[in-house]
């Protein structure tokens, strides 16, 4: 809406300047032989100019800062542009011709502020100023935005994550991985495809969520070149001062290498499963043999996988064991027990 108000606003400011460029006396007089035409012409050129630069704003990709932010240093940008450039082309400029010098540097600013102002309007969210009455550190601090790996739309959690409101940050979709998603559901393999598909189905539940702030980032950033998608995500979080979202171990590995954040998912999962102490006893179903020789393995409701010393003889019942130890890792959480009685079969 903001960016429809500005073009409006600067077509009426062109019409304005090509009424004023038929009425001044810059245009040559019907006494001097010229065709009746060239008024119109000439407003008709200012709108022309008008539109075309419009035209080649909205052909531009989308960018995102605040928009009086954008205005203020827009105008401000313009403005010098405009005196720099009347500087640079006055030497060519007939002489005498003040007023027609007057009104190249009104239609000179009219273009260039209106540019200026567009592209900042349309970067908004990419470039940060250092200044206080611009944006304060109290609201930056805990807010970074956070980039989603393709792993992590494919599993799905996030979506049920940042419905429970726990996180406000901005999520930010890189075309990349949309593409990446979009090839993997174009696969001939019918599980790569459906995960592909369910990776969609994901983004259109976070984008249709009214209080999620996703963001498609499309632009291509000079340092993406023929870099992986793993490394692109590196270079766009630090672009960004943001952090990855994934469950890939490898990717989490390599973004802690550069000083990237990381935010996994499997670890968030693990650190809210309920705490097994040794001496403990819990209750599961052996469902099969583990891989020693008196070993059975039974999973709790939240997949956490349970290795029963003794439990081998009791597959398919429901056994109490107590707890001997648990084992915590990126992949998920098991915890070791010991077999201590049945307590009903399955």
């Amino acid at each position: 809406m903001a960016l429809l108000i500005l073009r409006l606003v600067f077509l009426m400011v062109a019409a304005g300047l090509g009424f004023q460029l038929v009425q001044s006396k810059v245009l040559p007089g019907e006494d001097q032989n010229w065709p009746t035409w060239l008024p119109a012409a000439a407003f008709a050129g200012i709108m022309l100019l008008a539109v075309a630069t419009i035209a080649i704003d909205i052909a531009s990709r989308r960018k995102r800062l605040d928009v009086i932010t954008s205005v203020y240093f827009g105008l401000i940008i313009g403005l010098f542009l405009t005196y720099v450039t009347k500087l640079a082309i006055s030497p060519v400029l007939p002489a005498g011709s003040s007023e027609a010098s007057t009104w190249i540097s009104l239609i000179l600013g009219m273009v260039l502020c209106y540019a200026c102002t567009s592209v900042l309007m349309q970067t908004r969210n990419d470039f940060r100023f250092i200044i206080p009455y611009v944006e304060f550190a109290k609201q930056l601090k805990g807010l970074k935005p956070l980039v989603l790996d393709t792993s992590v739309v494919i599993d799905g959690r996030i979506a049920d994550l940042v419905e429970t409101r726990v996180i406000d940050n901005q999520l930010v979709m890189p075309q990349f991985v949309i593409g990446e998603l979009q090839a993997i559901a174009d696969s001939s393999d019918k599980l790569r495809r459906s995960k592909g598909r369910r990776g969609l189905d994901i983004l259109n539940r976070l984008r249709s969520d009214q209080q999620v702030e996703l963001v498609i980032f499309d632009r291509e950033l000079p340092e993406f070149g023929d870099q992986p998608v793993d490394q692109k995500l590196v270079i766009l979080a630090k672009h960004l001062e943001g952090k990855i979202v994934t469950n890939d171990y490898n990717l989490n590995k390599v973004a802690k290498l550069q000083n990237v954040g990381v935010v996994n998912l499997n670890d968030v999962a693990n650190s809210l499963k309920p705490v097994f102490l040794p001496g403990e006893k819990v209750e599961v179903r052996v469902i099969k043999a583990g891989e020693e020789a008196s070993q059975g393995v039974g999973y709790l409701d939240d997949g956490t996988m349970v290795v029963i010393d003794g439990g081998r003889d009791h597959i398919g019942q429901q056994v109490s064991s107590v707890v001997t130890s648990v084992l915590q890792t990126s992949a998920g959480r098991m915890v070791f027990a010991k077999f201590e009685r049945e307590t009903g079969t399955a």
